[in-house]
């Protein structure tokens, strides 16, 4: 049984409002674990009209997918216990094919020949904007509606050398 400080819930009569109900709002899962990360990002997407659950890790995360159904996970990958990638992996093993955005500290140093997060339809490095945000949300949820492949993207704050490098051997 999850304890409430596992796990929270926003969204509301304002979102509800947002929303006809022969149109429920999409579910996303924010996953992270600094509280005023997960916070501000709730209620960001909550306030645009999108029904938002968080968790302060994969464990909880795991849970939570046992229990709902998302539209969309956003996930830190820089967690203790499960990583972003080991909760990606876990769920893709499981059949589960929600798709991810994944939230990076720092860019890979080396390059790569191929996309090493090819389960990732895409990524944000912090800090991230807002509008950086609901931008990145918007387009993988519409690919995802659309049933369009969500082409692996680098995000608009990427602007160092060795970044374009790394995208480079990525060919993105």
């Amino acid at each position: 049984m999850m304890n409430a400080h596992n796990s929270s819930r926003s969204g509301g009569a304002a979102s509800a409002a947002l929303q006809c109900e022969t149109n429920p709002p999409q579910r996303i899962l924010v996953v992270a674990n600094e509280p005023d990360i997960r916070r501000l990002d709730s209620t960001v997407l909550s306030e645009s009209g999108y029904q938002v659950d968080t968790a302060e890790n994969g464990l909880v995360a795991l849970h939570e997918f046992a229990s709902h159904d998302y539209d969309l996970l956003i996930i830190e990958d820089e967690m203790t216990t499960v990583t972003g990638m080991e909760l990606v992996n876990k769920l893709r093993s499981e059949g589960l094919l929600v798709p991810a955005i994944l939230v990076l500290e720092t860019m890979p140093t080396k390059g790569s020949n191929r996309n090493p997060w090819p389960q990732i339809q895409a990524i944000l490095i912090k800090p991230y904007t807002i509008g950086e945000l609901s931008r990145t949300v918007r387009e993988v949820l519409r690919a995802a509606r659309t049933g369009a492949d969500a082409p692996f993207a680098p995000p608009s704050n990427w602007q160092s050398p060795i970044v374009s490098q790394w995208c480079a051997c990525l060919r993105i």
